[in-house]
């Protein structure tokens, strides 16, 4: 929002155009103010607007491929500002967001809930280390303990560390469990230390995620990873069974629904059965939600569809609204090893995205909002599934919730693109053959069938 207002002000005073602003919403749902540049006379005016929003853009791009450093392909668009499911590039086009920063932003773009809870907290206290008790972090744990399976909660920065920290504890526990000092350096490989994963699984980018996480292209160029994991098939109990095994597996981590991967839903068979493989190798049973966890499938919990509980589940992405934050929610049987000084983080569960988090928790957190998930989920998968109905490069659409894959039998950049140019933001997933939908969980149902339209259009143009 500031860098919108700033960028509408310097235009005003460098290409005399005037700024307008306007609040939506209601009193419940009021979003902060929005600002955009309109010509004061056209069309030389709009003119000079577009001349300076694409010096403006040129300026950024340039100075983002001098500055930092190129991991990420970017197109030239320069986002300044967004309202709910909504955002804005430097030209004022407007764009219906279903990435939400990649399943991030669930309650979308300047909710005012959020911001009063970010601004609330920032003006008494945003943070003071792990070495000290903070209100906020005591209240958000007493909320995920208190709706889930778990007992404990550990907090981190991202998805990637919260799946560090479990690879961590289940490490520790498998020590312990076969009755080994853990601190002896001697025996610390007399015990289980195999971390299983599955095909198709993204459980992060730092070194021992990444040894679980499935593309090639993610852990080629990094090799040595970290050793002791062991990859099967998803959705294959025969191969798990195989190599489960007590004295040998530690953990085993699986996505409910892989989004990375694929919006592939696990079957509940599939689950039950890793379930069953764990308690028989004392193993433990480790469920990465950090996409899919709070609300994005319909449930509270993705794996609340199938009922089956881990003994640890990871989250991330949307906890905070948009700050970063993870999660490890674990039961006491495993907290009960970790002692202080095993694992710690300087930023992590601070004050200020503990208290955003306690606001987000408290507004998906209700029957009614679960079920509008739920609900708006049915309406993308039948409006999609109208709108691309005989294209036939159209395999599948699939999902739960508002998480939702389109499965193509090319590669889906094209549709994305294209779609993108129309207004519309989607990504890709899988191989690059899938078109993965997250939009904000209070995207509304006419934003729903505008995006389901559009993708419809383009589905002919470029996948003819």
């Amino acid at each position: 929002m500031q860098q919108a207002v700033a960028l509408t002000s310097q235009a005003a005073s460098v290409r005399g155009v005037a700024v307008t602003c306007s609040a939506r919403g209601t009193k419940q749902t009021a979003r902060p103010r929005v600002c955009r540049v309109r010509a004061t006379a056209a069309p030389e005016a709009e003119a000079e607007t577009g001349t300076f929003a694409a010096d403006f853009t040129k300026e950024i791009v340039e100075e983002e491929k001098k500055y930092i450093l190129q991991t990420y392909a970017r197109p030239d668009i320069v986002f300044t500002h967004g309202e709910g499911a909504r955002m804005y590039d430097a030209f004022g086009k407007e764009y219906l967001d279903f990435a939400a920063g990649i399943a991030v932003n669930a309650l979308g773009h300047g909710d005012q809930r959020w911001l009063e809870a970010v601004t609330e907290q920032a003006a008494v206290l945003s943070h003071v280390s792990n070495l000290f008790h903070t209100v906020p972090q005591v209240k958000l744990a007493k909320r995920l303990v208190e709706s889930s399976f778990a007992d404990r909660v550990f907090y981190a920065n991202t998805g990637t560390e919260a799946n560090e920290a479990a690879i961590k504890f289940a490490r520790k526990y498998a020590k312990v469990k076969a009755g080994l000092d853990p601190y002896n350096a001697d025996t610390a490989l007399d015990c289980a230390t195999d971390i299983v994963s599955f095909t198709g699984s993204f459980h992060g980018r730092t070194m021992g995620s990444l040894a679980l996480t499935y593309k090639d292209q993610y852990r080629t160029p990094f090799q040595p990873v970290m050793p002791g994991n062991v990859m099967v098939p998803y959705m294959d109990l025969e191969a798990a069974s195989a190599v489960i095994k007590k004295g040998r597996t530690a953990a085993v981590f699986v996505e409910p629904i892989q989004g990375e991967g694929g919006i592939n839903p696990a079957s509940k068979l599939f689950l039950m059965g890793l379930r069953k493989l764990c308690d028989e190798a004392d193993a433990l049973l480790v469920f990465d939600e950090v996409q899919v966890g709070l609300g994005r499938t319909g449930k509270l919990w993705g794996h609340q569809h199938h009922g089956v509980e881990p003994d640890m589940m990871t989250l991330a992405k949307p906890l905070a609204g948009g700050l970063p934050i993870g999660a490890v929610l674990l039961k006491e049987h495993v907290a009960a090893v970790m002692a202080p000084g095993d694992h710690g983080s300087t930023f992590a569960g601070n004050p200020l995205v503990c208290h955003a988090a306690c606001a987000v928790f408290d507004i998906i957190n209700t029957p009614e909002f679960l079920a509008g998930v739920e609900r708006k989920g049915e309406l993308l998968r039948s409006g999609l599934r109208e709108a691309l109905a005989g294209n036939p490069h159209v395999k599948e659409v699939r999902g739960l919730g508002l998480i939702c894959g389109i499965q193509l039998d090319r590669m889906a950049g094209p549709l994305v693109t294209a779609a993108r140019d129309r207004g519309v933001i989607v990504i890709t997933a899988g191989k690059g053959d899938i078109v993965r939908l997250v939009p904000p969980l209070i995207v509304s149902e006419e934003e729903i069938a505008t995006c389901c339209k559009v993708l419809g259009e383009v589905a002919k143009e470029v996948l003819a």
